[in-house]
């Protein structure tokens, strides 16, 4: 909610000595309690890391290795990345309603799950890196590792995103720390990417190629040996160990660093349903309108991340530098979230929507437009990172706006944040399983040759459509949709105001009972 600026005038027998000093008292205190220190911050934001780091490393990397590593048929690879997100879509809103029914202990009621989960997620990490010495049913090893890594890093991760309301009771205070954690998340992506790739990278099983690729010639010397592909397996292993250590380190952070503050006293209301609370968080109107736009806008990112690596690889011809490519794209991300914080605070959220979206459109055209350079594509990478910190930043920062507008049209209802962010991440989830799908089966049909060194021109074609006209068709869909998002800047902080005088009279009313017993 808001800053405690001061404190509601308390009844009027609490208020009949001294009320001028009764109000110091307890505006100082309260103030003091909903500021976050940086350090607070800061290991908040280290929480976000593992999401991110990972991933990056899945949405680079993942589709490239089924194929080229794991040399699984196109269709399999499509079917383990569609059932893998549409299962982590389920996992989300079915976690966020057993999070939004847990008790408090003595860690908080969000802590918890992201302590647990943590041993889980990593175990299951590192096997998806891992390439069964069989070849019949190697579909289902990945298959089953891939959605449980997904399963628990939806515990962990829908307890991080509802914590942002449990960090602080004021909007700027979690307005700043979703900065921070925006910041280290972009960060997180580069680490991924620069882990991944930088080791990945070193270990390519494909002969000298020349920047233009010769897609007419598929013969034997094009498919790399035994030796080499198994230094491939043996660097993907490696960087998936190291990405491991992180995540616990990151965990460890979070959960020694953080802590979660408890819902002032009210009257509890009763618990929810699944359908329930399905209901309770589909009929807001604001909210709906900015999970569909934001479904668009997220969508256009996600197609271009699934398909950016074997863009450069074989559209582009860039092999040996794809990994690097993609880290400029995230560097300049991460060094464009400031520059974002400060848009969306001076200009209001919604304008910083309409320009950080936008600015992708022309870059994406030109990369396909432009015969293939590496210039080019390194500098229309670093612009192309600008846009891809704004759609970092923006979606979880106008969420909590969201949730609190629910508050103020709905004050008795409380303790179902975590439903808000779950049902969220489950629709862009399943849309992007569904895209990534789709788009990993097209490659089956434009002839993907696995395993191989060059691929058709109409595979080409098929990754020329995926990374430009698909994406920006829909970031302009999506832009449309937010145009109709009702929460503008001058709602947004009638809102903090109403929910400001909620909260002072709620601890008023606690202060009341507390003098009267």
């Amino acid at each position: 909610m808001a800053r405690g600026e001061g404190a509601e005038q308390c009844p009027a027998a609490l208020l009949a000595v001294k009320p001028l000093n009764t109000e110091d008292k307890t505006a100082k205190p309260r103030a003091q309690r909903n500021r976050l220190s940086v350090w607070s911050k800061l290991c908040y934001a280290i929480g976000g890391a593992p999401y991110q780091i990972t991933g990056s490393a899945l949405g680079f990397f993942l589709q490239i290795y089924l194929l080229d590593v794991a040399q699984l048929d196109p269709s399999h690879a499509s079917i383990i990345l569609f059932v893998g997100r549409a299962w982590d879509a389920i996992t989300d809103p079915t976690v966020g309603f057993l999070v939004s029914r847990s008790r408090w202990t003595g860690i908080g009621r969000m802590m918890p799950w992201i302590l647990f989960s943590t041993p889980f997620a990593v175990m299951t990490y590192f096997l998806i890196w891992y390439v069964p010495p069989f070849e019949q049913g190697k579909i289902y090893w990945y298959l089953i590792f891939y959605c449980l890594f997904q399963s628990m890093q939806t515990c962990f991760h829908v307890p991080y995103s509802a914590l942002t309301m449990f960090i602080s009771k004021d909007q700027k205070e979690r307005d700043s720390a979703t900065a921070y954690r925006m910041m280290v998340e972009v960060l997180g992506t580069v680490l991924g990417t620069a882990i991944q790739g930088q080791i990945v990278g070193g270990a390519s099983n494909c002969p000298n190629e020349t920047d233009v690729i010769d897609s007419t010639n598929l013969n034997k010397s094009d498919v790399p040996s035994d030796v080499t592909l198994d230094e491939t397996k043996q660097a993907y292993l490696i960087a998936s160990g190291v990405i491991c250590i992180i995540y616990v380190l990151c965990a460890i952070v979070l959960v020694l660093g953080v802590k979660e503050q408890k819902e002032t006293k009210r009257k509890n209301s009763m618990p929810l349903t699944f359908r329930q609370g399905l209901w309770l968080v589909m009929s807001h109107g604001p909210y709906i309108k900015l999970v569909i736009g934001f479904l668009f806008t997220s969508l256009a990112f996600m197609l271009l991340e699934g398909n950016f690596a074997l863009f450069i690889t074989y559209a582009l011809g860039h092999r040996k530098d794809f990994q690097n490519i993609l880290l400029v794209i995230m560097l300049s991300g991460t060094l464009t979230i400031p520059l974002w914080q400060w848009f969306l605070t001076r200009y209001g959220k919604k304008t910083a929507v309409y320009f950080g979206m936008t600015w992708a459109i022309p870059f994406m055209i030109l990369i396909i437009s432009v015969e293939s350079n590496l210039i080019i594509s390194y500098l229309v990478s670093m612009a192309a990172g600008v846009s891809v910190a704004a759609a970092f930043l923006l979606p979880w920062s106008m969420l909590p706006d969201v949730v609190d507008d629910f508050k103020v049209n709905n004050p008795d209802i409380h303790g179902h944040e975590a439903l808000f962010y779950s049902y969220y991440v489950f629709f862009i989830k399943f849309a992007s399983g569904v895209s990534l799908g789709i788009s990993t089966l097209s490659m089956k049909f434009a002839g993907y040759v696995t395993g191989s060194c060059s691929q058709p021109e109409a595979v080409s074609l098929t990754l020329k459509v995926l990374v430009s006209p698909v994406p920006v068709f829909l970031i302009i869909v999506g832009l449309l949709i937010l145009r109709t998002y009702p929460i503008d800047e001058d709602r947004r902080q009638g809102n903090r105001k109403l929910l400001q005088e909620l909260l002072e009279s709620s601890e008023s009313e606690t202060s009341a009972l507390g003098s009267s017993v």
